[in-house]
């Protein structure tokens, strides 16, 4: 039987041994996953944001703590003096060096906010983060998937090829003791000229497929299993849609974002008022022509604010009204998008288990059709061409059905994607999952570089670069 045959075939002998990587035991879907997040250079380029994010938070922190700098002059003074009776050289060699410290006491909240508004950002770039690895997994879902289905098509074409040379050679020897005319030998040669383009097809289409794969997950593709279980998934598509509203990391990162802005607002308009700092100095002078030497300390409150900045404070919050503004649009589009995409993954789901249900239908009855005409035309009862054309519906039909089954696994992992749940820690896989908090944790209280934690810092920065 056609389709049985095709579905025991071995190893392809040309093209499977040119494009896939020999591997002694059969390679899973969990295997795939697991290699394209390990080694996937975009979740890489992510993370490195996210760090960048989190300095963000200690640069704002560093806005109120003490500021302490150093200043250094020599200055070399030219002129000449004169008594009432003689007249003498006042040049002079002056060194000057000067420490100061400054904190801000008081500045109405703006660094506080600002703060926070650091923190809604760093959040944000977390779901981003979240939503990147999504596209990853799913990527090496689909390219794990192609990988099979090209595959078995050309499993199918090849034996469809075979089989399309045994009809030929019995429509010639046919023809030789005058069954069937020449007609029906060239109909035989046409088909198996195209099963043969067809075969060509396939074999460039599972190149394509394995570079696909190389690229999701950083390695040729192994002895690929083929996926036999779907995921769990959520049954009722309104309730998945409000666990998507809940949990999808694009709505959640947008959240975040208007938060922000919010708080950016608030910023925006505290820098409008005074601020109070505290500031002291200790300056050293010599000369060192004389050798002579003064010292002076100061310490004092200062507070001061803007009075006219041409418009430039005030511009600076509307800019900020209006980036809120646009982000809470973004919100209402991004909810109404992760809707859409449950629903249409839904869908889709839907489709596949009903392709694939009457794909095999369609392979069932086309194999008995196949059969029995081929029986009929060896007591002359049905032509060559009715032969050609029942193999060529068996060949659609086992075509359709590996193409409904690869729809059905895509879809069932779009459906967790569009709920949020295709990341490596929902579908728990053996990998070091990338900790969010521990860089966050080690930066946010701007640690210097000499300092224990900053050392620490330091410690976590090679390790990630090694990775």
């Amino acid at each position: 039987m056609l389709f049985d045959k095709i579905k025991r075939a071995g190893r392809v002998a040309v093209v499977l041994t040119v494009v896939l990587a020999p591997g002694a035991h059969a390679e899973t879907l969990a295997d795939a996953l697991v290699s394209a997040y390990k080694s996937s250079g975009l979740l890489a380029q992510n993370q490195a944001l996210l760090r960048a994010a989190d300095e963000d938070v200690a640069a704002a922190r560093a806005a109120l703590k003490p500021v302490v700098r150093w200043t250094a002059d020599i200055t070399q003074t030219l002129g000449q003096g004169r008594s009432s009776s003689t007249s003498f050289d006042s040049d002079s060699l002056d060194v000057t060096g000067s420490l100061i410290a400054e904190l801000l006491l008081y500045d109405f909240g703006a660094s506080s906010l600002n703060i926070e508004a650091t923190k809604e950002t760093v959040l944000a770039t977390r779901q981003a983060l979240i939503s990147v690895e999504q596209q990853i997994l799913l990527r090496a879902v689909e390219a794990y998937n192609g990988v099979i289905e090209a595959k078995e098509f050309v499993s199918l074409r090849q034996n469809n090829v075979r089989l399309l040379q045994q009809e030929l050679r019995a429509a010639q020897n046919r023809f030789e003791v005058g069954e069937v005319t020449r007609t029906d030998v060239a109909l035989a040669e046409a088909q198996l000229a195209e099963a043969r383009s067809g075969l060509a097809t396939s074999q460039g289409d599972l190149v394509a497929a394995v570079e696909e794969f190389r690229n999701a997950t950083g390695r040729a593709p192994g002895n690929l299993e083929a996926t036999r279980s779907l995921p769990k998934i959520e049954a009722n598509v309104d309730t998945a849609k409000a666990f998507a509203l809940r949990r999808h990391p694009d709505l959640r990162a947008v959240q975040h974002q208007v938060s922000a802005a919010e708080l950016s607002i608030r910023t925006a308009q505290a820098q409008q008022r005074p601020t109070i700092s505290a500031q002291g100095s200790a300056t050293l002078s010599s000369d060192l022509e004389s050798s002579d030497y003064t010292s002076s300390a100061s310490i004092g409150i200062v507070a001061g604010g803007p009075i006219y900045s041409g418009g430039l404070l005030s511009s600076a919050v509307r800019s900020a009204q209006a980036q809120r503004d646009a982000t809470r649009g973004n919100l209402h589009t991004v909810l109404r998008n992760v809707e859409q995409s449950v629903g249409n993954a839904y869908a889709q789901l839907r489709a596949a288990r009903a392709s694939l249900a009457a794909s095999e239908e369609q392979v069932r009855s086309a194999r008995i059709a196949f059969e029995g005409i081929r029986e009929e035309a060896k007591l002359g009862a049905r032509t060559t061409l009715d032969v050609l054309d029942a193999e060529q519906s068996l060949l659609d039909a086992g075509a359709s059905q590996i193409a409904a089954q690869t729809l059905l696994h895509n879809a069932a992992y779009a459906v967790l994607s569009s709920t949020g749940q295709l990341t490596a820690r929902d579908l728990r896989l053996p990998v070091q999952l990338y900790d969010v908090t521990e860089y966050y944790n080690l930066v946010k209280d701007s640690p210097t570089a000499r300092s224990k934690q900053g050392a620490q810092l330091d410690r976590v920065l090679k390790r990630l670069q090694k990775n």
